[in-house]
C-alpha cells in the first residue's frame, strides 16, 4: 500500500504522512523544503521516497507524475497550497499566479492523471484538501478563497461522475476552518479565531476518507455534515456577538465578512436544500 502526499514538509500534509505511516502505508512525500522532508523520513518506520519539488512550476508537476506513475499508488493526497492576505487591488500578482498554479493547476492535473490510473484498476482514493473558504467569497483573501471554491466544485463533480458509474474509486474533500499550521506566516496575515491542531485534522480526514468506502453511507454522512455546518454557523454568530461586545472585530474581516458568513450557513441549514453528496466524507468544520 502506497500514498503520495503533496505539501508534506509541514502542517496537515506532514501529519497525514505520519498517520498513514502508522497505518502501514509506504509514502512518497513532496514539498519545496528538502531538509524538512528528509527529517520527516527519519521519523517514519515505512518506506519513504522524498521528492523536493516546487509545484508552482508546471514542469515539476509533470515530472512528479512521470516519476511515480508506475509505483502502484493507492492514495493521492493533494495537500499543497498557500494563501495571501490583502485587498485584491494591492496584492502581488506574481504571488497570486503562483498560488493559482499550486492551489488549482497542479491539483487539477494530478487529480486527472491519477484518477485515470485508478479507474483502470477500479480502486484508489483521492483526497483534495480544500477549505471552509470553498463555500464562500473571502474579502482580504479573495484569490485564496476562489481557488478553494474551484477545488471543492471540481471534487463534487468528479464524485458524482464516479457515483453514476458505480466506481470503486473514491474522491473526497477536506474543508477545515483555521488550522494551526504555517498558513498565517506564509500568507502574511492572521485569523482571530481559535485554530484546530493539524494532527487532529489529519487523523480526522483520513479516518473519514476510509469510512465512506461505499455510496450507501451517503445519507448518514450528509446528516452528520449538516450538523457540523450548523455548529459552525452557531460558532460564527457567537464569535460575531462576542467581537462586537468586546470591540474586537479586526479590520482583516470586518462586519460584512461575518454577516455574509452567518447568512450563508444559515441558508444552508434552514431551507432544507442541503444536498452535497458523500464526497464530503472528509469534511471538517471548526465548532468551538
Amino acid at each position: 500500500m502506497k500514498a503520495l502526499i503533496t505539501g508534506a514538509s509541514s502542517g496537515i500534509g506532514k501529519d497525514i504522512a505520519k498517520y498513514l505511516a502508522s497505518l502501514g502505508y509506504d509514502l512518497i512525500i513532496v514539498g519545496r523544503r528538502k531538509e524538512n522532508l528528509l527529517n520527516l523520513k527519519k521519523e517514519l518506520k515505512v518506506k519513504v521516497k522524498v521528492m523536493p519539488l516546487d509545484l508552482s512550476e508546471f514542469d515539476n508537476v509533470e515530472e512528479l507524475y512521470n516519476e511515480v506513475k508506475n509505483d502502484d499508488i493507492d492514495i493521492l493526497i493533494n495537500n499543497a497550497g498557500f494563501g495571501l492576505f490583502g485587498e485584491f487591488s494591492k496584492t502581488d500578482i506574481e504571488t497570486e499566479m503562483k498560488m493559482i498554479n499550486v492551489n488549482i493547476k497542479q491539483v487539477h492535473y494530478l487529480t486527472k492523471m491519477f484518477l485515470r490510473d485508478f479507474i483502470k484498476k477500479d480502486s484508489g482514493y483521492i483526497l483534495n484538501v480544500a477549505s471552509s473558504a470553498g463555500f464562500m467569497a473571502g474579502p482580504k483573501l479573495s484569490t485564496y478563497y476562489a481557488t478553494k471554491n474551484y477545488i471543492l466544485k471540481l471534487t463534487e463533480a468528479i464524485y458524482e461522475e464516479l457515483r453514476r458509474n458505480k466506481s470503486n474509486v473514491h474522491i473526497s474533500a477536506l474543508c477545515p476552518g483555521p488550522v494551526n499550521t504555517e498558513f498565517n506566516k506564509v500568507a502574511h496575515g492572521e485569523f482571530h479565531t481559535k485554530s484546530a491542531s493539524s494532527e487532529y485534522v489529519a487523523k480526522y480526514s483520513i479516518d473519514k476518507m476510509f469510512k465512506i468506502n461505499n455510496y450507501s453511507n451517503i445519507e448518514n454522512e450528509t446528516s452528520y455534515i449538516c450538523n457540523k455546518i450548523c455548529s459552525y454557523k452557531n460558532f460564527v454568530e457567537n464569535y460575531l456577538q462576542y467581537s462586537r461586545s468586546k470591540n474586537k472585530i479586526k479590520e482583516l474581516h470586518g462586519n460584512s465578512y461575518f454577516n455574509f458568513q452567518t447568512t450563508f450557513f444559515s441558508s444552508i441549514c434552514e431551507d432544507g436544500t442541503f444536498s452535497f453528496s458523500g464526497f464530503f466524507s472528509s469534511l471538517y468544520f471548526i465548532a468551538i
